[in-house]
């Protein structure tokens, strides 16, 4: 990670694009196609979310979980046709999802297999409200911590030629930490309880029938969604890590000033134009109130020049 973000004229345009104008990324997804004439009932039973009412056409997040009720994925699903749908999740998780999947369906007539699609992601105000889906695939609306846009998924999808500004992976991953939107492999692994996350909300049905793992998700939210972390932002008061770049922050442990017992581990770090300083990821005790101060400690015993931690505040998500 370039430690001088702060004064890199390409990044700022690129994220000004992405918070205020029409920006343009080919993000990094996998995509599992699931058909067949049971396709809908098995995913209905596997997914946490209720398919029953998707049209074709239509998408929604959902969750995959194991038996035990811990994550598999945070997923879309997406219908193509009425025995027909697509999954899709970070890359580097479409195996996971397709022997996940591939595990309970016994007898059921589906079959499950990659789909060679992309995903270009649009992002800000300048998103056309008369886009077209892409030949052949789906486009999905998206808004997650006042990040607003769609996503085209296909075989060849394309950005609006001559309007979308193409953004780098910097620009994207601040834009990213700022919202809070959890990634498969730093926020989320197969130890995540959804409501850490917050990914309750956005991807869970309470009313539809049961579903793998269902009994975790529903004894928590049943007792308050009390969990012992949650995932939360920081704002690093000292500024980058000196000579070392913000993602050097990663794993991290977390005090509260004046102790040195663990409250909590940094998952994502980048420098964040929105607040004008590193911003991070972090799951954090429940014990911890937001907001409040922090000290990050890596395991190099990375320190400011006054003390044994770089102190950061904090914060309940978005960032911005």
């Amino acid at each position: 990670m370039n430690d001088r973000l702060v004064d890199d004229p390409d990044f700022l345009d690129d994220y000004a694009a992405l918070r205020h104008g029409l920006a343009a990324y080919r993000r990094p997804r996998d995509v599992v196609s699931v058909t067949g004439p049971d396709a809908a009932g098995y995913l209905q039973g596997q997914c946490s979310q209720d398919l029953s009412g998707l049209a074709v056409g239509g998408m929604v997040d959902a969750l995959v979980l194991e038996p035990d009720g811990k994550l598999t994925a945070l997923v879309r699903v997406g219908r193509v046709g009425d025995d027909a749908f697509v999954v899709d999740t970070d890359a580097g998780a479409g195996e996971l999802v397709a022997a996940r999947l591939g595990r309970f369906k016994l007898r059921s007539k589906v079959d499950i297999a990659p789909l060679p699609w992309a995903v270009v992601a649009l992002r800000g105000p300048g998103v056309p409200v008369d886009l077209p889906a892409p030949d052949g695939g789906l486009m999905a609306s998206f808004e997650w911590g006042g990040v607003t846009g769609v996503d085209l998924l296909g075989p060849d999808p394309v950005a609006p030629p001559d309007t979308a500004r193409e953004v780098g992976d910097a620009a994207w991953e601040a834009a990213r930490v700022e919202a809070g939107v959890p990634a498969m492999g730093r926020e989320l692994d197969g130890r995540t309880i959804a409501a850490e996350a917050g990914l309750v909300d956005r991807t869970v049905s309470f009313t539809k029938g049961c579903y793998t793992g269902q009994e975790l998700v529903a004894r928590i939210d049943s007792r308050g969604s009390r969990v012992p972390r949650r995932l939360c932002g920081l704002v690093v008061a000292d500024g980058e890590a000196p000579g070392t770049g913000a993602e050097r922050l990663v794993g991290a442990t977390l005090v509260v000033p004046g102790s040195d017992k663990p409250v909590g581990t940094v998952t994502s770090a980048t420098w964040c134009p929105g607040v004008g300083a590193v911003g991070a990821l972090a799951y954090l005790h429940r014990s911890v109130d937001l907001p409040g101060q922090v000290v990050v400690q890596t395991a190099g015993g990375l320190a400011t020049p006054a003390a044994g931690g770089l102190t950061a505040e904090a914060r309940p998500l978005p960032l911005v």
